[in-house]
């Protein structure tokens, strides 16, 4: 981010962020205005950040966008807004012991116990309930979804 550009913030509609950041982008690029970058984060509801070098520019951007509401007074910088930028790892809120249902793959719909969190690898090692035979398995942490934070590791 150069010196001559700062984080501006459009307030949206609800559940609307992703279709007023994309029509944004398209009026920004049809009215050839100095808008550098636009995010939607998802825990960010009802915003929109937008990085350009002037107010002028984003007011001009979200006139004709429907859901785009207001722009919101002042400016941000990079670094209030860096904790967007990086991704969180996907086994975040997984724990031994901890009851999850795969979601994606062959087991999808299996329901099974967390028996470790690899955060390097973003991986978890399960055993599945409904196994004849307990195999440990590794997934993806972002195939799964936390039904029950259960700490008992040994059951």
């Amino acid at each position: 981010m150069t010196a001559e550009s700062a984080i501006f913030v459009v307030k949206t509609t609800a559940n609307q962020e992703r279709s007023v950041a994309n029509m944004i982008t398209q009026s920004a690029r049809k009215e050839h205005l100095d808008i550098r970058a636009i995010l939607a984060p998802d825990e960010l509801k009802g915003y929109v950040l937008i990085e350009a070098s002037s107010p002028g520019d984003v007011e001009q951007a979200i006139q004709t966008v429907p859901h785009a509401r207001a722009l919101v007074k002042g400016q941000s910088s990079i670094e209030e807004i860096s904790h967007f930028l990086t991704p969180k790892p996907t086994v975040t809120g997984i724990s031994e012991g901890a009851i999850i249902e795969i979601t994606s793959g062959p087991f999808k719909g299996e329901k099974a116990r967390v028996k470790r969190v690899d955060e390097g690898h973003e991986e978890i090692t399960v055993e599945l309930f409904d196994a004849v035979v307990p195999i440990p398995i590794t997934i993806r942490g972002d195939t799964v979804r936390v039904l029950r934070k259960d700490e008992e590791g040994n059951a």
